[in-house]
This record gives structure tokens, C-alpha cells and sequence, in this order.
């Protein structure tokens, strides 16, 4: 094996104690005054120039820079406010860029507490360079400030690289200390050594020894909190604020130095905290902290919420709000996480142009597969212990998640835990449900989100909220009330008569599972909060098609989520008040009595005796209008309820963030006639996107007599048709698309419509779910949900037809006209030329209007 290539530190006298440095070598200077650092630091420098070496400064401290502006030092200005990936990953891409054998200056590592609050993410950021240097054959110098840092994250720098030195002042004089020098030794090296000019000489008799460390080291034992990492002193010193009634000033200062380590760095949302939420507030979060770092923005969003209306001084809103008791694992497990499995290098792969897709699912897979650090599972454990065996949800609540413009709806996954058997099965159950999440932030649904909304490069950490679910234990099943979905601005009303700042509500039964996703075969109610009892479709028939049948609850015996007919609940007799959500449904019940199934009472749950005396709507409205106040910004929230003994509903906010809408209603005047051989298709009603009046250029539309036809393998393969159609679609302006397909397009069941993903239609400007009575292809209005959140940011406009109502005409025979182009822009899917049609529009192309005044919806040649 060849000898590594010796490189000089520029003191002959100290290249003689290391027996000289190699390529490869990191080295680590623990230095009590940079200025210390930088007289070590210029020597190097100047003999790597003269040798014709590359040398590149990474600039990033608060301190002087370290070398002058000369010729021949290549500099790099790194900005570590934007967060850790962002400064590791630019790290990293400089390093690649300057190749083998360059040499490197790093500014002091320690002044990167300043902008991530806690020096784990500094041993996190040592840990995935330093070997990459390494690999490199580069050599590098670094500084630490001596005592800023934990044994901990000392320990992990002191593993991780090959030298590492003690430089020190005392008594006037210069001392060197080697601690670590890999795979070199002598009897002196890992003496102290006293500089003298150019010359180091030990200190190798025990007295001087003593009496010099005893100097060296007495700062050290008369100020314990100097091992302590920056994070917990940091809360120390709130601590002692939060106790001084006479430090005002201080208290606000401190408040916001503490939202800007643990709530984020979004202005908006930022602001939105320190003037809700108190020093004592945020003492409490970090009480019931795992790990460190952002709690990430669902957990923010709740947490301002519950704060907004606890400080409303015009209603009490106390005997209305459960108490929550929830924990929040801080965005640095994130990281540790990847780099205690070893998975940076992949994700430095994912974060390239070409491997932003192509390295996810790999990493995906690889992050399934990880383990927590062995410090993260034991407070994960003492988590589980306070929480017994009551249900559990873990959250995901990343960085970028329920901002001001950004809602990542559904975009991360979830997981209800029924919590029960051993310790150690719960343990494991937690720590899947973790993995899984982590994963997520790796998912094409997510990754084509944040590329879609200008977020592939911002760093996205994934904090987590883990929370007591909200509810009450019926016999063997775990489930609230209510649960549902709040909007304070309804701009996609149903009815003209409708005020769309009065808000809506999307409501369920049992778990909010089926308010929040488009559920297969099930409807949940929707709530105008100014006329609550009217509904989108008419009669007691559509009632009864378009209500909820399905109930998701935690089986605490099968230990899991799942799914019950209402139908099954109500013959356990399990003591739920349904006279207060549903009524009596006589003829179904006659009906299953006449088949033999035996006589018992059949419910469709309006919820129409709750919203009855308006009480109800009027306090959701309320409370939907005090957090638009606040956040001078219209409001999303999700929510559980429960039923005290004295019918009073205790709300848990378990979400909040900004909503996006399209503003406020705006009148768009529709043509009084049209040829009957122009149309194509209108209706009352049924639409989702405000008014608008655009161009069509390119209708994508399934047959869905076509489709009902193909197997089920089939089906998804014209879903995979759809996206890849879809994505042949550059530029949306110049080439505005109309998707229209049966049933329920995102459905994850094939024979209620086109199972594809949001990323396969995500380049579309409108999309008509087609009802095909025949074969139970319904659309489904999912005002609230996070269909339609995806809908309303990606601009996405929604519509529905029913051909067999009154006021909807529904003419497919007028795209016959033109060609179907899909064998042209798809020739190997040319065996779906039935069952899907590309129609390009010459001329002038459709006219796709809407008037949300009105409710009146046409689309014409």
C-alpha cells in the first residue's frame, strides 16, 4: 500500500511532533481566541500556495475573515442561516467541484450555533464532511472554540477526524496539545508542547505538567454550564427570565430569540408568534421536546391556534377547548437520522438535478430501513410510558408544511397507533410509523409538489407531532365524536345565497380520516355555516346516496385502524347518541327486514339535529373567524369533538394553517345563447374555483363505458397514461388543458374512477369528474379536503357533472369532430385509443366560463 503524500503544516517544529500531515487529514484546532487559529492557519496556507496546491476558504463565520482578499485562495461565501442542508449540501457541491488533493480553510465551526442553536447539527455537519474530504485526499483545517461544545458532539468531531490539537495560552506562552493523530505516535506527541518560534518542545517533567494543566484547565471547573451544549443553555437562561417578574424587556427579547430556534424562520408565521405566544408558552414546548430544532409547521399552526383563542378577550373560550398534551420531536432527529444510518451521500445524490427523482425511491427504501439513535429511542420510550396504553397519531410537521402559501396537504404521511401490547411492540409500532414518515419527504406526491412550487432546493427537515388521539373508548373501539374540517372562507359556495366568509365545514363521524381524503363509496357532511342545513344535492333519495355509511376508528383489540360500518356499530349497542347526529332511515330498515337480515334501527347521519338550533354552526363560525382575525388570512383547521356530559362540545384543533383561495366572488357574464351544436357541456352548480372565463386548447377525456371494460390491471395502466400525458404538458398557458374522466379521478379504487396520483394531473387548468349512474361512478364535491386543497394551488379549476340531473347538459359527441391525437403523442398506448381521447381544438379552441354568483357553469365551441 503506498504511503499517503506528507504535507507540512508550516512549523517544521510542529511537522516533527505529527511526524508531518497527510492528504486526507482533517485537522481540528480547540482554540481559546481565533486569532490563535489564524496564526496557524497562515503558514499553512502560504506553503500550500508555494507547493501549487488549490486552496479554498470557506468563509462563514462571524468572525475577521481568517485570510486576507490574496491572489490564489479561491473563496466561498456560505450563508448558515439558510439552514443545515442547505449549508452541508453547498459544502458538499464545492467540494465535489474542486476535486482531489485541494486544500481547505474552514472558518471556526463553532460560530455555526449562531444559526442552528444546537451544536448536535455541528457534529452532524463534521460527520458527513469530513469523511468526504477524506476520500478526496484534501487537506483541511477547521477550529472549535474550547468549551462551546458538549462532551457529546466533542466526542463525535474527535471520532470522525485524523488530527485534532489543543492550543492554548498560558502564562504569555503558547502551548500545543495533540489529543488524536491518526495512525502516527511517538513518546512525546500527546505532550503538551511550548511554542517557541519556530520550535515545540514537550513539557516532559511531571511538575511543570502539573502546574500548567492545573492553569490551563481552572476556567473549566469554575463554570460547568461551558460543557453544556448552546441549546440547553440557551433555555437555562430563558428559564431564569421566565422567573424574573421585573425582566419585561428581556423576556421579549428572549422570546424572540427562542421562536427563531424552535418555531422557524417564515416572516410571517414568526411574527404570528411572538405576538401570541408567551415566554412561558414556549418553555412549555420545549418541556415536552424530544431531541432539538423546529417543531416544524403543524405543529406551529396548532400551537398558535389553541394560543389565538385562550388570549381572545371577547369570548371565553375555555369551556369549549380540550386540553392537549402533545410531544414534538425536533427537526434535528431528521438529520441525525439520516447521517446515524449513513444515508447523506444518497441524499446529496437525490439532491442533484438529474437524481432530484431518479435516487428517491432508493433512498426512500433505505430511510424505511433505518434505526433511530440509541438517545432518540430511550426519550421516545418515556414518551410512550406517560401515554400509557391511550391511542396515539404520529404527525409529520416539516419545515415547510402549513406555511403562508404552502400546505403540503396530505403530502406527508400520518399514522393512527391503537398503542397496545408490550412496551417493546409499542416501541417498535413508533418507531415505523417514524421511519415511514421520514420516507415520505422522499415520495414523488411530494417531491413534484415542491418542485412545482419552487421548493426543490429549500430545505425541508421533517420534525414530528405526536399527539393523545382526541376521543373516548366505546366497548373494544377508540373514536371522537366528531371530527372534520374547518374553512373560514367558503369562496366555492353552493348557493348563491350564500356568504362565503361565513365559512364551511367538512364533518364525519368517528376518526377525521374521511373528512380529510376523498373516501371511497362514503360522503361526508359539508356545513355552510350561514345556512347549515342546506346541503350541495337536493332530496331525501340524494340524502341518502351522498351521506356517511363508514365509520374509521382504532380496534383496540386488533390493534389497529379500521374501518366499520355504521350499520355493524349500531347492533354493538356501544351508547352513541345518534339522535344528536343522524336520523332514522324507516325504509331501509323495512327493506333489510324484508330481506331477513332481522328488524334494528338504520341511521343516515345528517347531522341536521346538531345544526338544528344553529348553536353549533354559529360557535364553529366563531372560531373560525377569530383565527382568519388573527392571521389577517383566511384559515384551514382541522378538528376533533367530543360531547361533555352537559352537551357542551369540547373542540381539540389539531390543525391550522393558511388557506389558499381565489379571492373574493367576481361576476363573469355567460353568453344568453349557444348554439346547441357549440356545446359542449352545462350546469348548475358543482364547481370549485371561483369564476373564470378561459381558453381550452387540449381536452384528455375516458370513456367510461371504455373503461369500465378493462381489467384492473388496465385501468391503472391508464392512469400511468394519463401522467405521462400529463407531463408532455411544458407550459400550461400555451397549451390549457381539460382532463375530464368518470367517477373520482385520485380514487386509490380503480371502479370508482382513475386511480392517479396528484403528480399525473398536476399540469392540467381544469378537471370534470363525469357521474356514470350505471356502473357507480360518482364525483365527489371534496370541498375541504386535500384533493381540493391540491386543486386550489396548483390553480386547478373543478367541476362535476351529472348528466341525469336537471340543469346539466352533457354533449361528448362534440369532440368527435377532431381527431384523436393519442396515438400521435403516444404510439406505444395506441391499444387505448377507445378508452382514452386526446382532442387538440384548433381556432379559437372551447370556452370553459364560470359565474360562482350565479352558480352557472358552461363550456362551449
Amino acid at each position: 500500500m503506498p504511503t499517503a503524500e506528507r504535507v507540512t503544516t508550516g512549523f517544521t517544529g510542529l511537522d516533527e511532533i505529527l511526524d508531518g500531515l497527510r492528504a486526507g487529514d482533517n485537522v481540528v484546532w480547540n482554540v481559546d481566541d481565533i486569532a490563535d487559529y489564524r496564526r496557524f492557519v497562515s503558514p499553512y496556507v502560504r506553503q500550500a500556495r508555494e507547493a501549487g496546491k488549490k486552496v479554498v476558504y470557506m468563509r462563514f463565520g462571524r468572525h475577521e475573515p481568517l485570510l486576507d482578499e490574496e491572489a490564489g485562495v479561491i473563496r466561498h461565501k456560505l450563508d448558515a442561516f439558510r439552514g443545515f442542508e442547505s449549508f452541508a449540501t453547498r459544502v458538499h457541491q464545492i467540494v465535489t467541484a474542486e476535486g482531489v488533493g485541494a486544500f481547505y480553510v474552514f472558518d471556526c465551526l463553532s460560530d455555526l450555533l449562531s444559526a442552528w442553536a444546537t451544536d448536535l447539527m455541528i457534529g452532524n455537519f463534521f460527520q458527513v464532511t469530513c469523511p468526504y474530504l477524506f476520500e478526496l485526499d484534501t487537506v483541511a483545517y477547521f477550529a472549535l472554540r474550547r468549551g462551546s461544545h458538549s462532551h457529546q458532539t466533542f466526542g463525535r468531531i474527535l471520532n470522525t477526524t485524523q488530527v485534532l490539537l489543543n492550543l492554548q495560552q498560558g502564562g504569555g506562552a503558547t502551548y500545543i496539545q495533540p489529543v488524536k493523530v491518526w495512525e502516527r505516535r511517538s513518546p512525546t506527541m500527546f505532550l503538551p508542547h511550548l511554542q517557541d518560534g519556530a520550535r515545540f518542545i514537550p513539557v516532559a517533567n511531571s511538575y511543570d505538567a502539573t502546574n500548567l494543566l492545573n492553569t490551563l484547565t481552572r476556567d473549566d471547573a469554575s463554570s460547568p454550564r461551558r460543557q453544556l451544549d448552546y441549546w440547553y443553555q440557551l433555555f437555562l437562561e430563558a428559564e431564569a427570565l421566565a422567573a424574573d417578574p421585573t425582566a419585561g424587556e428581556a423576556q421579549r427579547e428572549m422570546v424572540d430569540r427562542l421562536c427563531r430556534v424552535i418555531i422557524g424562520r417564515e416572516d410571517r408565521m414568526l411574527s404570528l408568534a411572538k405576538e401570541h405566544l408567551a415566554l412561558e408558552d414556549l418553555l412549555h414546548v420545549k418541556s415536552r421536546m424530544i431531541g432539538t430544532g423546529y417543531i416544524g409547521g403543524k405543529a406551529v399552526g396548532m400551537l398558535l391556534a389553541r394560543q389565538i383563542l385562550l388570549n381572545d378577550k371577547s369570548f371565553d373560550w375555555r369551556p369549549y377547548m380540550e386540553t392537549h398534551d402533545s410531544f414534538h420531536v425536533g427537526s434535528d432527529v431528521y438529520y441525525s437520522y439520516l447521517v446515524h444510518n449513513g444515508l447523506w451521500k444518497p441524499l446529496m445524490q437525490q439532491k442533484s438535478p438529474e437524481g432530484y427523482f431518479a435516487a428517491a425511491g432508493e433512498l426512500r427504501e433505505k430511510i424505511r430501513q433505518g434505526r433511530l439513535p440509541g438517545e432518540t429511542r430511550q426519550e421516545l420510550k418515556k414518551m410512550l410510558d406517560y401515554f400509557g396504553q391511550y391511542p396515539i397519531i404520529v404527525r409529520s410537521s416539516s419545515l415547510l408544511e402549513d406555511g403562508f402559501g404552502n400546505a403540503f396537504a396530505g403530502k406527508y404521511d400520518s399514522f393512527f397507533l391503537a398503542n397496545q401490547g408490550s412496551p417493546e411492540e409499542r416501541y417498535e409500532k413508533l418507531e415505523e410509523a417514524i421511519r415511514k414518515i421520514f420516507a415520505s419527504a422522499m415520495s414523488e406526491d411530494a417531491l413534484a409538489y415542491r418542485r412545482a412550487r419552487g421548493l426543490d432546493r429549500a430545505e425541508e427537515q421533517m420534525a414530528l407531532l405526536i399527539q393523545r388521539v382526541s376521543g373516548s373508548y366505546r366497548g373494544h373501539y377508540y373514536f371522537p365524536d366528531l371530527a372534520g374540517v374547518g374553512v373560514s372562507c367558503n369562496t366555492f359556495v353552493w348557493d348563491k345565497e350564500m356568504d362565503p366568509k361565513a365559512g364551511m365545514l367538512r364533518m364525519v363521524l368517528g376518526l377525521g380520516t374521511r373528512a380529510v381524503d376523498r373516501v371511497e363509496g362514503d360522503y361526508p357532511r359539508l356545513v355552510a355555516l350561514d345556512a347549515p342545513l342546506k346541503r350541495p344535492l337536493k332530496g331525501f333519495e340524494d340524502t341518502r346516496r351522498f351521506s356517511q355509511r363508514d365509520v374509521d376508528l382504532l380496534d383496540i383489540d386488533g390493534n389497529e385502524l379500521r374501518t366499520v360500518s355504521l350499520l355493524q356499530l349500531t347492533r354493538e349497542e356501544l351508547g352513541l347518541d345518534l339522535e344528536r347526529f343522524g336520523v332514522r332511515d324507516r325504509e331501509t330498515a323495512q327493506r333489510l327486514a324484508e330481506r331477513g337480515r332481522g328488524t334494528q334501527d338504520v341511521w343516515l347521519l345528517t347531522f341536521d339535529p346538531l345544526l338544528r338550533d344553529g348553536a353549533f354552526a354559529a360557535l364553529m363560525r366563531r372560531l373560525l373567524q377569530t383565527l382568519e382575525g388573527a392571521y389577517q388570512y383566511p384559515v384551514d383547521v382541522e378538528f376533533t369533538i367530543n360531547f361533555a356530559g352537559d352537551s357542551t362540545p369540547l373542540i381539540n384543533l389539531v390543525q391550522c394553517r393558511p388557506l389558499q383561495t381565489k379571492g373574493e366572488p367576481t361576476r363573469v357574464t355567460l353568453p344568453e345563447k349557444i348554439e346547441p351544436e357549440q356545446l359542449f357541456f352545462r350546469s348548475e352548480g358543482n364547481f370549485m374555483g371561483g369564476s373564470v372565463s378561459r381558453t381550452i386548447r387540449r381536452v384528455i377525456s375516458v370513456d367510461p363505458q371504455e373503461y369500465t371494460r378493462l381489467t384492473l390491471s388496465e385501468k391503472y395502466e391508464v392512469a400511468r397514461l394519463v401522467g405521462r400525458i400529463n407531463k408532455r404538458v411544458e407550459d400550461r398557458e400555451a397549451t390549457p388543458t381539460l382532463l375530464m374522466g368518470p367517477g373520482r379521478w385520485g380514487t386509490t379504487t380503480p371502479s370508482l374512477g382513475v386511480p392517479v396520483t396528484f403528480a399525473e394531473i398536476s399540469n392540467v387548468v381544469a378537471l370534470a369528474e363525469v357521474a356514470f349512474q350505471s356502473e357507480g361512478l360518482m364525483p365527489e364535491l371534496s370541498f375541504g379536503s386535500h384533493f381540493f386543497q391540491d386543486l386550489v394551488e396548483a390553480d386547478i379549476f373543478y367541476l362535476a357533472l351529472f348528466p341525469d340531473q336537471k340543469g346539466c347538459t352533457y354533449r361528448p359527441a362534440a369532440l368527435l369532430d377532431f381527431p384523436n391525437a393519442l396515438e400521435g403523442l403516444m404510439p406505444a398506448s395506441s391499444k387505448y385509443r377507445k378508452v382514452v381521447r386526446v382532442s387538440e381544438i384548433p381556432g379559437e379552441g372551447l370556452k370553459l366560463m364560470a359565474d360562482v354568483v350565479n352558480q352557472n357553469l358552461i363550456c362551449f365551441l
